[in-house]
């Protein structure tokens, strides 16, 4: 199975970063965590970039607040999915995170999630990865049928507890 990153614009995006760990771990999807920024650390930044595919990853996760710029640089600097993570911080409560995000110029995508959306991101890296791994689709699917499974039961004990 190929591996993700997740990768943290600064050390202060863990507590948000750290949602998506459980998800890896549900599915056994390996990951490694950095902090690199595309300001301070934009040559290890691209380094790592230009190097994921052939590190063995599939996916990078990249979480970013304020004016974020990380997983744009990312996307720059290689072809694999790369999805962000607008983190809430400053002035604007993370909309500058979000939409520099996802305004990328043609050509260079990065799949965006919500603002502090690091538990989805996961779940969407997972879908990535799964494309080419059968075993981790039905781990999904097994997911997503216990998810309906306890709204369901949770509609059943409402309703009994409402009806006339």
């Amino acid at each position: 199975m190929k591996k993700a990153a997740v990768i943290m614009g600064s050390d202060s995006d863990l507590p948000v970063v750290e949602k998506a760990f459980g998800v890896f771990e549900e599915f056994g999807i390996p990951y490694v965590v950095h902090v690199y920024s595309a300001h301070r650390t934009p040559e290890e930044a691209r380094e790592f970039a230009r190097g994921a595919a052939e590190n063995g990853f599939g996916v990078i996760l990249c979480a970013a607040g304020m004016a974020a710029h990380l997983a744009g640089a990312f996307a720059a600097n290689c072809v694999l999915p790369v999805i962000g993570i607008p983190i809430k911080s400053g002035a604007l409560g993370g909309m500058d995170a979000l939409l520099s995000t996802v305004m990328m110029p043609p050509g260079i995508p990065v799949a965006t999630v919500g603002i502090d959306g690091a538990k989805n991101a996961a779940y969407l890296a997972a879908e990535i990865l799964a494309v080419e791994d059968g075993a981790l689709l039905q781990k999904l699917l097994e997911s997503r049928k216990r998810a309906a499974e306890e709204v369901l039961e949770k509609d059943r004990k409402i309703f009994e507890k409402y009806a006339k």
